[in-house]
């Protein structure tokens, strides 16, 4: 299992990294094209999660609108973009569903409010660069991952902190109910909470704060948003498992996921995914991270 090498790839992505700069490497939203299964609700268990979501023809998933190459949302687009929601089309296809259509509702879940849209039934899925946690499991399904990255730094382009190691006794933000907040202050920062990515970035900008920290993916798309004015810098310091969320009152959701994502992975729509939104010249295709087995 190789472990994706976010700070070799920063020059590389640059602009790129948004789903939308890959042109025709996919469908008009500009990810890849994914067709709806020839599914229905009894090709699932009754009373199955599954199945209710195949009968009623719809579906929530919660992502990021403010994560770009992961999760995002602009004003030229109906359907956010980024890695995040090209794996999620690729569960919601596999229920039956077209991951294009208005059947799905793509809800803001800001890293806070992931546990509680999935507790309260706001959401049937989350994928918002969700990191998979022992804590996080107690309250909800957590299974992949899908993804690995690792936490880095943010600073402005003119800084000279070289990584996390120049910022203890330091102020560095990250969002609040992150596990960035908590390995930030770990490694001696004084974390900085915030309710957006956006927002760390902009204190960045303006010097409210030394830095930000979150995975090297996201702070890599800010950095490209701010091409000239901020940086990432340092060797990763974590390692950052990304998964998919559904509520504990489905446990019958963890294999019907791990089973997409390993479709995915065996007939290369995980590498597709991956190229139409982190990928790009110069950025090697990590292979696939294997996946936690579900409980028995």
């Amino acid at each position: 299992m190789r472990h994706m090498r976010i700070k070799a790839a920063v020059a590389a992505l640059g602009l790129s990294l948004s789903l939308a700069a890959c042109g025709d490497a996919g469908s008009d939203t500009g990810g890849v094209d994914v067709e709806a299964a020839d599914v229905t609700a009894e090709d699932f268990e009754s009373g199955s999660a599954m199945a209710e979501i195949a009968e009623a023809g719809a579906i929530t998933v919660g992502v990021k609108y403010d994560q770009p190459g992961l999760g995002f949302q602009d004003a030229s687009s109906d359907i956010p973009t980024g890695f995040d929601v090209e794996i999620a089309k690729l569960l919601v296809a596999a229920l039956g569903i077209d991951p294009e259509s208005d059947s799905v509702t793509w809800e803001e879940t800001i890293s806070d409010n992931r546990e509680p849209y999935l507790e309260e039934g706001r959401v049937d899925l989350v994928l918002a660069s969700y990191s998979i946690t022992d804590e996080r499991r107690q309250i909800v399904g957590q299974t992949g991952p899908y993804f690995l990255t690792g936490q880095q730094v943010l600073v402005a382009a003119d800084s000279d902190i070289t990584g996390i190691e120049d910022l203890e006794g330091e102020t560095v933000c990250s969002v609040t109910g992150s596990t960035s907040l908590e390995n930030v202050e770990a490694a001696g920062a004084v974390g900085a909470p915030a309710e957006a990515y956006s927002q760390c970035a902009e204190d960045v900008l303006n010097g409210t704060v030394e830095a930000m920290s979150t995975d090297g993916s996201i702070l890599l798309g800010l950095a490209a948003q701010n091409e000239g004015e901020l940086k990432v810098v340092g060797e990763e310091f974590s390692e950052e498992r990304i998964g998919v969320g559904y509520s504990l009152e489905s446990p019958e959701m963890c294999e019907f996921i791990n089973g997409v994502l390993q479709d995915a992975y065996d007939d290369g729509s995980w590498a597709e995914a991956f190229e139409a939104t982190l990928g790009g010249d110069g950025v090697e295709t990590p292979e696939p991270p294997a996946l936690d087995a579900c409980a028995a």
